[in-house]
């Protein structure tokens, strides 16, 4: 009896915490799928109305900004390109990192690695502007490539990636070797299959980080053309609900990333040593 009303417990404070955080967001969606006159009479609405289609469809094609020359759609692009970007060049150097600091004999490999992992400590803010002067003077400004390579360096993807490694038996580096397998080979068709689910787990962390971003895009985008869905949160106008339905919208690239690749992400978490 005691373990039941334990679980009960359990499972009651599990549905109120579901309940506050899902709330807001359910009363932004359904108050999104009314008039704006509604909204403005009566409040936040929670029951959904008869305006979903109309309002997302302006939202979508909806030329806003200061010179009127973006719409959603094309910051909902922008932000993929970006945060794909990030999350594929993080991923990819990450792995090369780890792998030459594991199993390559570089001398101090341990202060390197501890170098990289204090770049964590360096806000963003210290180094954006020398970054964005490096930008401007490769003529980089307003390019999706600006927009990606600056940011994409991760020492925490480096350190999961490093300690994964760790855990890998020497055998199996000796193994390759007798098989014939040089360097290159060992790291394409042995420890790249073996991190899967880590990589999976790598690309979810870094496409949001890289979904999320304010500051960076801000700065190194003058040109309308590359705002990305964050900057539209603050820069596109509209009526009340046109902006709830835009972020609404705007939650559900890395809400579908997350559904899609779950499976692998909680493996690449908490992943068996």
């Amino acid at each position: 009896m005691t373990r039941f009303f334990t679980s009960s417990f359990s499972h009651l404070i599990l549905f109120i915490g579901i309940f506050i955080m899902i709330a807001p967001v359910w009363m932004i969606f359904a108050s999104s799928t009314h008039t704006s006159s509604i909204i403005n009479m009566h409040g936040l609405q929670l029951f959904l109305g008869d305006s979903f289609y109309e309002n997302y469809n302006r939202v979508l094609l909806y030329k806003g900004g200061f010179f009127k020359e973006i719409t959603a759609l094309k910051m909902f692009f922008n932000s993929f390109i970006m945060a794909t970007g990030v999350a594929l060049l993080s991923v990819v150097t990450s792995l090369m990192a780890a792998y030459a600091l594991v199993y390559y004999r570089i001398k101090h490999a341990t202060l390197l690695f501890w170098i990289i992992f204090i770049t964590i400590l360096v806000p963003l803010e210290l180094r954006i502007f020398p970054t964005y002067s490096v930008m401007a003077e490769l003529n980089l400004v307003n390019s999706y490539f600006g927009l990606i390579v600056p940011i994409s360096a991760s020492a925490i993807a480096t350190l999961f990636f490093r300690q994964f490694y760790k855990t890998i038996p020497d055998e199996l580096l000796e193994s390759a070797k007798l098989d014939g397998a040089n360097t290159w080979r060992f790291f394409i068709d042995f420890l790249i299959p073996l991190s899967k689910t880590m990589i999976v787990a790598m690309l979810i962390f870094m496409f949001v980080f890289g979904y999320n971003q304010y500051l960076w895009p801000l700065l190194v985008t003058s040109s309308e053309q590359y705002w990305t869905v964050v900057m539209g949160l603050k820069m596109m106008s509209g009526s009340i609900v046109h902006r709830f339905a835009f972020v609404m919208m705007s939650m559900v690239p890395p809400i579908l990333i997350i559904i899609l690749l779950q499976k692998h992400f909680i493996k690449g978490v908490f992943q068996d040593k």
